[in-house]
């Protein structure tokens, strides 16, 4: 694990530092929540080795909701701390090992585990309430983290104001983070090789 925390998460200096690597936030995209490819996998494997080839990330769509939610972290990250009795390490990005190929960007680290926080549309952050589980849209996400960093558990947190927070500690699944394992290897290499071909064209 190979922790960057000279560089500021959504600075352009992050953007550059991310462009053309798979990242957990979208491991969604390379794998399903059993393990199996996804069916986005070819698309971003063409998003990432563009980015490769221009040295820095294409710019995504982002609404009022995702505004607010990023006006909210610093919040519902003092809230995490006070209720865990906790300090949260701030972090740029996290690599998994020297080659630099696979990263993650955690919310924050704490002592042998981390954290992603959402700050959620109010009718979401009310199911997250009522499910009480870790929400499939972040399953590859969370647990990608752990593949990340080696990690073997993960906090998930839920935020809105007037409402309880949900939190939940995840523990790593095994069974997925090996199969995530073997389906990145496949990935990074296939990544690499559409890049030189790509490069071979200019």
């Amino acid at each position: 694990m190979i922790i960057i925390d000279d560089i500021e998460q959504g600075s352009d200096a992050w953007f550059r530092e991310k462009a053309g690597k798979p990242g957990a936030s979208s491991f969604d995209r390379i794998v399903t929540t059993k393990g199996e490819p996804s069916k986005s996998r070819t698309d971003y494997l063409y998003q990432l080795a563009g980015e490769a080839m221009i040295g820095r990330q294409e710019e995504g769509y982002t609404n009022f909701a995702m505004q607010q939610g990023v006006e909210r972290e610093s919040e519902s990250r003092a809230l995490f701390e006070m209720l865990q009795g906790v300090t949260i390490r701030k972090v740029g990005l996290v690599y998994r090992d020297e080659g630099r190929a696979v990263l993650c960007s955690p919310d924050g680290l704490l002592d042998g585990c981390g954290l992603e926080m959402k700050n959620p549309l109010l009718k979401t952050h009310v199911k997250y309430l009522l499910n009480g589980t870790l929400p499939t849209d972040y399953f590859q996400q969370v647990h990608g983290s752990m593949y990340v960093t080696g990690f073997d558990r993960w906090f998930f947190m839920s935020n809105y104001p007037g409402l309880p927070p949900f939190i939940i500690e995840v523990k790593r699944d095994k069974r997925f983070i090996e199969k995530l394992s073997v389906e990145m290897d496949k990935f990074v290499y296939d990544l690499a090789a559409l890049v030189a071909k790509l490069r071979g064209m200019v």
